[in-house]
C-alpha cells in the first residue's frame, strides 16, 4: 500500500487518511449513525453503545497497553549487561528515529522536537556515553508538515546546546519511518558501519526495523540492526486506574493502532 501511495504520488494524503481511520473518527461515526437510528427504532441503541464503549475502552491505559503488547509486539530494552557489550564496539552507530517537531517554541524562540522525539534523543545520547559509539539522528519534515528546520537539524542543536554531545550524523530528508531506513542506511554505508543499534520507541521498533531490514537488503554490505526500544513499561496487573479513560490512554491506544496500520501498509 504505501509503494503504490509513493508510486501515484500521494504520500502527502497519509496523514489525512490516517486521521479518518483511527480512533475517535469510527467511534463518532458509529455514534452519529445510532443517534439517527433512535428516530427510527431501537437498533439504534447497538452502534451508538458500541461507539461509546469503543471509545472508553481506547481511552484508558488497560486497553493501550494491551493494544501495544498485541499489536506491536516490543522487543525487550536491552540489558546492562547488552549495552556494556557494545562499549567501543568496531563499525558501529547508534541512530536515533525522529516522532515530529515544532516549528517554532516561543518560549525558546527556536524550533523544538516533540516529546515522543525528545525521549528517544535522551536515551540515544545515554547509550552514547555509556559505550562510546557515535550518534546519528534520523528526520527530517513528515508529511503535511509546516515548513522550517528537519527534526535532525533541531536535534543536533539541542544535542550541543543542552547535552554538550554532538552528534556525527544527521540525517535531515526523511518524511516517514521507510526514509529513515533507506536515507540513514545509505549515509552510514558511506562510513563503513557495519552494525546499528536502532532507538526509537517501543511500539514503534519492529515497523522501524523492518523498514531498516529492507532497505539494508537491497544493495551493499550487510549491516545488522540491534533494537534499542525506549518508553518501556514494567509490566503489572492492571488498576482500577488503567480501567478510566483519559487522554494519555487515548494518546497511546492511537499510537498502537497507528503502527499496525503502518506495518499492514508496508509503509
Amino acid at each position: 500500500m504505501n509503494e503504490l501511495f509513493v508510486m501515484l504520488g500521494i504520500e502527502s494524503w497519509k496523514p489525512m487518511l490516517t486521521t479518518l481511520v483511527l480512533p475517535p473518527v469510527p467511534m463518532l461515526l458509529l455514534i452519529l449513525a445510532g443517534a439517527a437510528l433512535l428516530r427510527r427504532r431501537a437498533l439504534g441503541w447497538l452502534p451508538l453503545l458500541l461507539g461509546v464503549a469503543g471509545l472508553w475502552a481506547v481511552s484508558t491505559f488497560a486497553c493501550a497497553y494491551a493494544l501495544v503488547a498485541w499489536l506491536t509486539v516490543p522487543p525487550p530494552a536491552l540489558t546492562q549487561q547488552q549495552v556494556m557489550a557494545l562499549r567501543g564496539a568496531p563499525k558501529t552507530a547508534i541512530v536515533v528515529l525522529g516522532a515530529g517537531r515544532y516549528p517554532l517554541a516561543p518560549e525558546y524562540g527556536a524550533p523544538a522536537l516533540k516529546p515522543l522525539s525528545v525521549e528517544r534523543l535522551r536515551y540515544g545520547l545515554w547509550l552514547a556515553r555509556q559505550t562510546g559509539l557515535p550518534l546519528g539522528f534520523s528526520g527530517g519534515r513528515g508529511h503535511g508538515a509546516e515548513d522550517g528546520p528537519s527534526e535532525a537539524e533541531v536535534a543536533m542543536s539541542m544535542a550541543n546546546r543542552e547535552y554538550r554531545q554532538p552528534l556525527r550524523w544527521a540525517e535531515g530528508r526523511s518524511r516517514d519511518t521507510n526514509e529513515n531506513a533507506i536515507y540513514t542506511v545509505a549515509m552510514l554505508r558511506r562510513d563503513g558501519i557495519e552494525r546499528i543499534v536502532l532507538v526509537t520507541h517501543d511500539f514503534h521498533m519492529r515497523r522501524a526495523q523492518a523498514a531498516f531490514e529492507r532497505a539494508i537488503g537491497r544493495e551493499g554490505p550487510a549491516i545488522t540492526v540491534l533494537p534499542a526500544p525506549t518508553g518501556m513499561r514494567q509490566p503489572r496487573p492492571p488498576t482500577v486506574v488503567d480501567l478510566m479513560p483519559g487522554g494519555d490512554g487515548f494518546r497511546l491506544s492511537w499510537l498502537a493502532l497507528h503502527e499496525w496500520l503502518g506495518r499492514l501498509a508496508g509503509a
